[in-house]
C-alpha cells in the first residue's frame, strides 16, 4: 500500500512538473514580451533537470559500511565509515544520506548523528564518517543506508534503501572488583563457609598412610613394598569457591546498575579462578550451569548485554520457583534493586539449607538507605542472610567487609 502510494505521488509530481511547463510556454506564447519569455527560460534548466532527475537510474548507487570494531563495552564510541560510489556522473543537486540505526539508539537521541546532507555535484565517490557517543547496552543492528536527493524546486524526489546489515555487541560497563568468599554469620557470630574440599589429583605432592575412604586407585604400591604397609598418595587440596548469582529482571529504575554489578563480580569471581552460574528470568527464563574460564565469561557477558527488565513476576516469586537451587553445593548470591519482606522469607529457605546467601541491593548514588529496608536488614541478619547495599559507581564495596575482617 505505501509502495504504491509512493509510486502515486511520484507520478503526480511528474504531472505537475509538465503542466508548470505548458503554462510558462504559454503564457510566453501568448502574453509576449521580454518578462514573459524570460520567464520561461528561467524556469527551463530547473525543469528538464528534473526530467532527467526522473529517468536517472538512482538505484544503482552502491554503499559499503564498515565499523571500527564490533563488540564495545557501554559508553565507549563507535565510529562509522559510510563509502557511496555511483555509475553515472550525473549532478545531483543535493544527497541525504541516513544510516538507518535501531529503535533503541533512537532513543538515546542519537539519529541526529547518523544523518547528513552533501552536495556531490558529479563527484562519482562519495564517503561520511560519524561517530555515535556513549553507546548503551545492548546487540544493534544497523540494517540499511537510506539515500534521498531531488531537484531544486522539490518537485521531483528519490530516495532509495541500499540493505547492507551491521551488527556490533555492547557489553554492559563494569569495575574492577576484588573477590572474597563471604563467610556465613548470623547474629550469634560468625561461622565458616561450606567449600567443598577437592583434589588435583593430576599431581601427587608426597605419600601417607592409608586412610579409610581412600579410593584404591591412590595406592603407592612401591612404597607399599617398602615400608610394609598400606601407603598412599597425597595430593594437592583445594576449596571450590562456586557461586551461583540470580538477577532481579522486574522493571526498575536502576536496572542498568543491577546489570553492570552483575558483570562486574560475576568477572572477579571467574579471575579469582572461581566458578559461577547465572540465571535470569525476563521475558525468557535464562540459566547458565556452574563454569570457570573465558567461554563463561564470555556467554554471561553477551547475555547481559541483551537482557531486558520485562520480568512478570516480582524475583521472590522467581526464587520461589528455582527450588533445584536447595540441592546445589554453592554460595548463592541475589542482585536486586528492591529489598523486600517475601524476598527475605524465599531466600531463608535456601540460608537454612546451603548456609551462605548474600543479597546484593544496588541502589542509586545518591540514595540513601530507608528504614523499612534497614529493619529488613536486621531482619535478614537474624536469618543468617546477608545484605549488603552498593551504589551505583561504589561496586568496589561489594567485598569490603571481608576485606577488613
Amino acid at each position: 500500500m505505501k509502495q504504491s502510494l509512493k509510486v502515486l505521488k511520484g507520478v503526480w509530481k511528474l504531472v505537475v512538473l509538465f503542466f508548470l511547463i505548458i503554462l510558462t510556454f504559454s503564457y510566453a506564447m501568448f502574453q509576449g514580451g521580454f518578462v514573459s519569455w524570460f520567464l520561461f527560460y528561467s524556469f527551463l534548466p530547473f525543469a528538464l533537470y528534473g526530467l532527467f532527475l526522473v529517468f536517472y537510474p538512482f538505484q544503482r548507487i552502491e554503499a559499503v559500511r564498515s565499523l571500527s570494531k564490533h563488540e564495545f563495552n557501554a559508553g565507549e564510541q563507535l565510529k562509522v565509515s559510510i563509502e557511496l560510489e555511483r555509475s553515472i556522473q550525473f549532478p545531483l543537486f543535493f544527497l541525504v544520506v541516513e544510516d538507518c540505526i535501531d529503535e533503541k539508539l533512537n532513543q538515546f537521541g542519537m539519529v541526529n548523528k547518523s544523518k547528513t546532507l552533501m552536495f556531490p555535484g558529479f563527484q562519482k565517490k562519495l564517503s561520511y564518517e560519524y561517530v555515535l557517543e556513549s553507546l548503551p547496552r545492548g546487540e544493534h543492528i544497523i540494517p540499511a543506508i537510506r539515500l534521498k536527493t531531488g531537484d531544486p524546486l522539490g518537485l521531483i524526489e528519490k530516495e532509495i534503501i541500499v540493505k547492507t546489515e551491521a551488527r556490533f555487541v555492547v557489553y554492559p560497563s563494569y569495575e574492577e572488583l576484588i573477590y572474597k568468599p563471604f563467610e556465613n554469620h548470623y547474629d550469634q557470630g560468625m561461622t565458616a563457609s561450606r567449600e567443598r574440599v577437592q583434589r588435583d589429583t593430576s599431581m601427587a605432592i608426597g605419600i601417607r598412610e592409608y586412610q579409610p575412604g581412600d579410593r584404591f586407585s591412590w595406592i603407592n604400591w612401591k612404597a607399599t613394598a617398602k615400608r610394609n604397609d598400606i601407603m598412599t598418595k597425597e595430593f594437592e587440596q583445594r576449596q571450590s569457591h562456586d557461586v551461583y548469582i540470580m538477577m532481579d529482571c522486574s522493571p526498575h529504575r536502576s536496572f542498568e546498575a543491577i546489570v553492570s554489578f552483575s558483570a562486574s563480580i560475576m568477572r572477579a569471581i571467574l579471575r579469582k579462578g572461581a566458578q559461577v552460574g547465572f540465571l535470569t528470568s525476563s521475558a525468557d527464563r535464562a540459566a547458565f550451569p556452574i563454569r570457570g574460564g573465558e567461554t563463561q565469561q564470555q556467554q554471561l557477558f553477551y547475555h547481559l548485554a541483551k537482557v531486558r527488565d520485562e520480568s512478570a513476576v516480582s524475583f521472590d516469586r522467581v526464587l520461589e520457583t528455582e527450588k533445584f537451587l536447595a540441592q546445589q553445593n554453592f554460595n548463592l548470591m541475589l542482585v536486586t534493586g528492591e529489598l523486600t519482606k517475601a524476598l527475605i522469607e524465599k531466600a531463608g529457605y535456601f540460608s537454612s539449607r546451603k548456609g551462605i546467601v548474600t543479597i546484593f541491593l544496588i541502589k542509586g548514588k545518591n540514595d540513601s538507605s530507608t528504614e523499612l529496608e534497614l529493619a529488613l536488614k536486621s531482619e535478614s541478619s537474624a536469618r543468617g542472610i546477608r545484605v549488603v547495599m552498593i551504589h551505583d559507581g561504589n561496586f568496589s564495596e561489594a567485598f569490603s567487609e571481608v576485606r577488613k575482617a
